[in-house]
């Protein structure tokens, strides 16, 4: 979707808490060596206005042959936000900003049972697993779910608005997390992959996969254009200052002076010595 677009940032080498040691970067998708666990991609847009709508962040993970995030359990829950802790460390940049997961109710009209009963998973994944923010879901409108993420919001009665749930209008503009089915061999033309095997990993020997380098490198020639066409337009100007004044200085000809000079030689009389 031409909405959707990637915040390629490079990679740094900053050890996170928990199961990772890469730094995950928005956009990047993140694997298992084991090849047993499924893949991840976190994706953060700063600019609101690249935030999309929750069928947009849908149909961008389809797109890619994944899904929006359904959680199947706690451990599951600890992962994501260990990953989400690591995307967001202090001098990233990255602040708040809540993120679309799969579940939501996509009944039209009456349904019977009680409103949290009626939130599925798009994927299809039977998932009994939630984690609500205190007094949700509130239903009525609010038909898709997101997973707060206001780091710098005055905590609410159910504590800091991190890592837990709430149902949100499915129209209103968030970041997303895909999941993928687990990769056998992700070794993709202009990625390159990661290993880490820390001991007190909860899946040990997590692989990330980093978008190849002309995706980075289209990132940080495209804003430095102007420059470099202010620098091109001054080094010309230059250029033809010093050739006009170069033209200036060989414009008189010996042929052409304004120098006399006598023709016959100049007596020298009463010189003595």
């Amino acid at each position: 979707m031409s909405r959707v677009v990637w915040l390629l940032l490079g990679a740094a080498l900053l050890c996170g808490h928990g199961a990772f040691c890469r730094r995950v970067v928005s956009g990047q998708k993140v694997c298992f060596a084991d090849f047993k666990h499924p893949c991840y991609k976190m994706a953060y847009f700063q600019e609101l206005s690249s935030r999309v709508s929750f069928q947009e962040a849908r149909l961008a993970c389809e797109s890619e042959g994944g899904a929006l995030l359904s959680l199947e359990n706690e451990a599951e829950q600890k992962l994501i936000e260990s990953m989400l802790q690591n995307l967001t460390k202090p001098g990233t940049g990255i602040s708040d900003g809540d993120f679309w997961i799969g579940l939501w109710r996509n009944g039209e009209g009456p349904a019977s049972g009680a409103c949290p009963d009626l939130y599925q998973w798009s994927d299809g994944s039977s998932s009994q697993y939630r984690n609500w923010y205190t007094d949700e879901p509130s239903c009525g409108s609010e038909k898709c779910v997101v997973m707060y993420h206001q780091p710098t919001a005055n905590p609410g009665l159910g504590g800091p608005y991190l890592y837990q749930w709430n149902d949100d209008r499915c129209n209103m503009k968030h970041n997303y997390i895909c999941k993928y089915e687990p990769e056998i061999n992700p070794t993709a033309p202009g990625e390159k992959t990661y290993f880490t095997n820390q001991p007190g990993d909860t899946h040990q020997n997590v692989v990330v996969t980093e978008a190849g380098i002309i995706p980075n490198l289209i990132y940080v020639v495209i804003p430095t254009i102007p420059l470099l066409l202010l620098i091109l337009v001054a080094f010309g100007t230059c250029c033809f200052q010093m050739l006009h004044k170069s033209k200036g200085r060989t414009k008189t000809s010996p042929n052409q002076s304004t120098l006399w000079i006598s023709k016959s030689a100049r007596k020298e009389s009463g010189m003595e010595v």
